[in-house]
């Protein structure tokens, strides 16, 4: 079993950054390839980007490509997100999780899920 904890979210101007941060606990953390998801109350979830278990293949959506980078530090356990060039409609509650294998854009490939860290960015 895998247990994330996210952390790093905070109140943003529009056009400004922000780091997320996904600590891991519990199981091999290269193991498993990483996503990040985002809940708002009209959307259960959204992909926002994955990476594989070694950092070497990454994907996104097309709504923060060229915003947002993903990366990952086995040697912590942890999974970043680094967002720049906020956008209100980035507004969520944003969620790390796990699964074993390939990246993937679909939630329910995942099986291990943090709490979530909300994101809020101000027009």
């Amino acid at each position: 079993q895998v247990q994330l904890v996210e952390s790093g979210g905070g109140l943003v101007q529009a056009g400004g950054s922000l780091r997320l941060s996904c600590l891991a606990s519990g199981q091999a953390f290269s193991s498993y390839a990483m996503g990040w998801f985002r809940r708002t109350p009209g959307k259960e979830g959204e992909f926002v980007a994955a990476i594989a278990l070694s950092g070497g293949n990454t994907e996104y959506a097309d709504s923060v490509k060229g915003r947002f980078t993903i990366s990952r530090d086995n040697a912590k356990n942890t999974v970043y997100l680094t967002m720049n060039s906020l956008k209100p409609e980035d507004t969520a509650v944003f969620v790390c999780a796990a699964r074993i294998g390939l990246v993937s854009r679909s939630p329910n490939d995942y099986v291990y899920w943090g709490q979530g860290t909300r994101v809020t960015v101000s027009s």
